[in-house]
């Protein structure tokens, strides 16, 4: 199947546009973009800069991609943004090219669903099969894991980690890193427990879970410093392939973890 370019839509004749690729009418794609087999614009999307969108992306009426970043530092050095394959772009939302002082790069991985006015600034690595709820707004240089859900007008402060399965609840102001497989929610969010439902619904066995839960209770129930709580956690456990992410995770942060 050919390309599919809609006689308003302002296509660069320096853009990469494979074959079976939609582009709907008023939308306007810049000079070095690339944008893989499959992927729609369905209206009035602006796709500029250095931006690679992967197969079988639906992006929506008026949402941004690759536009500058909003970063007083920025002086227009060459950065860019790449999105992985099936991701849904809900309409309004704005996804920036990177800025200067990361690796140059805005990143998205697969199968995300980002819904109407979510917001992902310079710098920011997504992973696989998130859901960021409607006008969730992540600062720049947030990294989100995979399966992570954010809830709708939650704001998330500038080098903090959204850890893998875990859940912010509405509303929500996040300023240290959420651990891996919790819940979390608050106007200055703390932890509410392990997100035991989620859990089971991709698949995590009993066992797992029952891991996870007493791992969580040596982190934040027990009166212990974090530096003797990972100790317990190693010494008591079993090294089981979720305890090992949940202590790396930990171990890396460098803005606090939520607790």
């Amino acid at each position: 199947m050919s390309k599919d370019i809609h006689k308003t839509a302002i296509v660069s004749s320096k853009a990469e546009i494979d074959e079976n690729v939609h582009i709907g009418p008023f939308c306007t794609v810049g000079e070095g973009v690339v944008i893989k087999s499959g992927t729609r614009l369905i209206s009035n999307a602006v796709v500029e800069g250095s931006t690679e969108i992967g197969e079988g992306c639906i992006i929506h009426p008026f949402a941004t991609i690759g536009v500058p970043p909003q970063d007083l530092k920025y002086k227009n050095e060459k950065t860019g943004v790449k999105i992985g394959k099936n991701n849904i772009i809900r309409e309004y939302a704005s996804i920036h090219r990177a800025s200067v002082g990361g690796d140059g790069l805005t990143e998205i991985g697969d199968s995300n669903f980002l819904m109407a006015y979510v917001h992902i600034a310079h710098d920011c690595k997504i992973g696989n099969s998130t859901v960021m709820a409607n006008a969730a707004t992540l600062a720049g240089h947030v990294h989100v894991e995979d399966y992570a859900v954010i809830g709708g007008l939650v704001a998330v402060h500038q080098y903090t980690r959204i850890g893998a399965y875990s859940m912010v609840g509405g509303f929500s102001g996040i300023g240290q890193d959420i651990p891996p497989y919790t819940m979390a929610s608050g106007a200055r969010a703390k932890l509410y427990g392990l997100n035991a439902i989620g859990l089971k619904r991709h698949g995590f066995s009993d066992e797992a879970i029952n891991n996870l839960k007493k791992a969580y209770k040596i982190l934040f129930r027990e009166k212990r410093t974090l530096k003797e709580a990972l100790k317990k956690i190693k010494s008591d456990l079993p090294e089981t392939p979720e305890i090992k992410h949940l202590l790396e995770f930990i171990e890396k942060n460098k803005r606090g973890i939520c607790r």
